[in-house]
């Protein structure tokens, strides 16, 4: 699977659903202005990683 979704992220981050929601459409948004095409409801499990757990400090 090459994406997340709502209870995927509930359970990464242990938000509501309702956070979890908001996160997607925050990073969706991101990926629109930059030009990529994206789906309600679902992330780019590698955005999201790299989002939330990019190491380069």
């Amino acid at each position: 699977m090459n994406y997340y979704t709502h209870k995927d992220i509930q359970q990464i981050l242990r938000v509501s659903e309702s956070k979890a929601y908001k996160i997607i459409r925050q990073l969706n948004k991101q990926l629109e202005d930059m030009g990529y095409i994206t789906i309600r409801g679902i992330v780019s499990r590698k955005y999201f990683e790299e989002k939330f757990y990019d190491s380069r400090g």
